[in-house]
């Protein structure tokens, strides 16, 4: 038996395409190895958006190559994308393949005994939409469906556009097919991601939108959920929100990335919107959508980030009814527009920032779940139990993760919780019966 294993960084993209990769592999004859298990195949699929995913990223290829010893080690990804020769010099990688060419992995599993080869295309190039087809996700709860690649926005502390290319979707016809598909084999939740999703179908014959594609998906006898990623705030069109709005299917959350609070690091981020559009926007979503989470990335220490521009941000975020936050460090990024600007702020500084930042995450994370204390919400119970409690574990459809009693049999399945109690920062229900 011949036996892989893949490391996944960063986002929900790399995560599908890993677990397209996977299947692929499996149907060759491949095994996915247990814990303690040595594989004879070693996937490191990687990711640049930060500093920190970087360091990740290098650290999972050198454990593998540790922990598997022998194995054919192939590392791919964003970082792999723009930046391959910071793999091919470590001792045992055996390729490094780019973005472009992911869809070759399974085919080079046998050849590492004669050559080592490093495949990176120009992914700036004009190219289709590489599809990856998939028809299961292994024990997950809630399946993602890759319908968009590649970034137009180039915003200037990203690196991404470089490592993914520009916008291209896949066809309407496939996406609706797949969700089928997902759906038939027991899945009660799909999440459709991509890389600039908002930009979905502009570069399609003939172009369409993402609201017409989920005006395509939502309906009776589709999926029970559909959960929409990330969504830039210039694409929540009045046509998408309120599409959002009449759903009967559509998860109630929408992450929609803010980066900075103030006008003028906006501007410097090469950002097309300011805070009063922001918040405008927010405030529409929530009056149309009131029990809608709100999911806010926000950057911290971007050049010139005065400790006034902090404030802006902080005092936006806390007017705001936002469900949660994503914190994240400026790291700089070699081949961004933000790598040549002056003004850094200090790493002590930073860190100070994120920190309180992430305070008023907690806290507004608190107080949205706090809302809907006594209230009766189905909730999507995940495959596996907490490790902390041992309860199961699961989430409602404006993502508020809740624990709750009741056996192995609920694993996957939609259930009815009323949640009763606050308890250490998790949000503890009781499964009503039946």
């Amino acid at each position: 038996m011949k036996f892989f294993t893949i490391a996944t960084l960063g986002c929900k993209v790399n995560r599908y395409e890993s677990e397209a990769i996977s299947e692929q592999l499996e149907d060759q004859g491949w095994h996915s190895v247990d814990k303690g298990v040595r594989a004879d195949l070693c996937i490191i699929n990687t990711c640049t958006v930060t500093g920190k995913a970087a360091m990740q990223s290098r650290q999972a290829v050198r454990k593998n190559i540790r922990s598997h010893p022998g194995a054919l080690v192939i590392v791919t990804g964003c970082y792999a994308q723009v930046a391959p020769e910071v793999f091919s010099s470590i001792s045992g990688v055996h390729h490094v393949i780019g973005n472009a060419s992911k869809n070759m992995i399974p085919r080079l599993t046998e050849q590492h005994e004669t050559y080592s080869l490093t495949l990176v295309e120009d992914i700036s190039a004009p190219r289709t939409f590489q599809d990856l087809p998939i028809t299961r996700f292994g024990n997950r709860t809630r399946p993602f469906i890759k319908i968009q690649d590649g970034c137009d926005a180039f915003c200037s502390y990203c690196i991404i556009p470089h490592a993914r290319g520009r916008s291209r979707s896949l066809s309407p016809e496939i996406i609706v097919e797949r969700i089928e598909r997902l759906t038939n084999h027991g899945y009660s939740e799909v999440v459709l991601c991509g890389i600039h999703m908002g930009r979905y179908g502009q570069d399609l014959s003939p172009a369409t939108s993402l609201t017409d594609l989920i005006c395509s998906i939502d309906s009776p006898q589709g999926v029970q959920r559909l959960r929409l990623s990330s969504i830039e705030p210039m694409e929540l069109s009045e046509d998408l929100i309120g599409q959002l709005a009449a759903s009967e299917h559509i998860c109630p959350h929408l992450h929609i990335p803010l980066q900075s609070g103030d006008d003028d690091v906006l501007k410097w981020m090469n950002r097309p919107y300011g805070a009063e559009l922001y918040r405008d926007l927010v405030l529409h979503v929530v009056n149309k959508m009131p029990h809608a989470a709100i999911g806010v990335d926000v950057i911290v220490g971007f050049p010139g980030e005065t400790e006034r521009a902090f404030e802006n941000t902080c005092r936006l975020i806390e007017e705001l009814p936002v469900a949660y936050l994503h914190v994240f460090p400026f790291s700089v990024q070699k081949g961004t527009a933000a790598e040549g600007l002056r003004n850094r702020v200090l790493p002590e500084t930073t860190k100070k920032r994120c920190q309180y930042l992430r305070e008023i995450g907690q806290t507004r994370r608190r107080k949205f779940s706090e809302k809907f204390i006594g209230s009766t919400l189905e909730v999507l119970v995940e495959g596996k139990r907490d490790r902390r409690t041992g309860y199961l574990q699961g989430f409602t459809e404006n993502y508020i993760p809740v624990l709750l009693e009741g056996s192995d049999g609920l694993f996957h399945q939609i259930v009815e919780v009323k949640l009763d109690r606050i308890k250490d920062g998790m949000v503890f229900g009781k499964r009503l019966s039946g």
